[in-house]
């Protein structure tokens, strides 16, 4: 038997849309903040875990409103809420959670290589 729901939960996919999106401008505008403070200070004394502090919370509206929007994308396509919640979450708390290593392993490397490092143009 097929399973419909009878409200779709449209609003909640846009809602975590938006979240994801205007987290992620935030996310954009404070690390284009931090980056631009990075040669004002001296390399020895700045620490990449400060500037992890400051993403967290923009990162965590990112987490949020791709796990509503995966939950709720997955109900609209035929999931029960309970199944769609299961799938959803540790798919989106995974992913965020890779690139959220990987944003602090990249920021430490560019701190302590500098931003030329990063000019994958060269290698070609």
């Amino acid at each position: 038997m097929y399973y419909f729901p009878l409200q779709p939960p449209y609003f909640l996919l846009l809602v975590g849309f938006l979240a994801a999106l205007t987290s992620g401008i935030a996310l954009s505008g404070t690390l284009k903040v931090i980056v631009q403070n990075w040669p004002s200070e001296p390399t020895e004394n700045a620490k990449p875990r400060s500037s992890l502090k400051q993403l967290f919370v923009p990162f965590l509206g990112i987490t949020g409103g791709i796990c509503l929007f995966m939950f709720s994308g997955l109900e609209i396509f035929g999931f029960p809420s309970l199944l769609a919640l299961g799938v959803g979450l540790p798919i989106s708390l995974l992913t965020c959670l890779l690139v959220w290593l990987q944003l602090g392993s990249m920021l430490t490397f560019i701190q302590r290589e500098g931003m030329q490092s990063l000019d994958l143009d060269s290698f070609s």
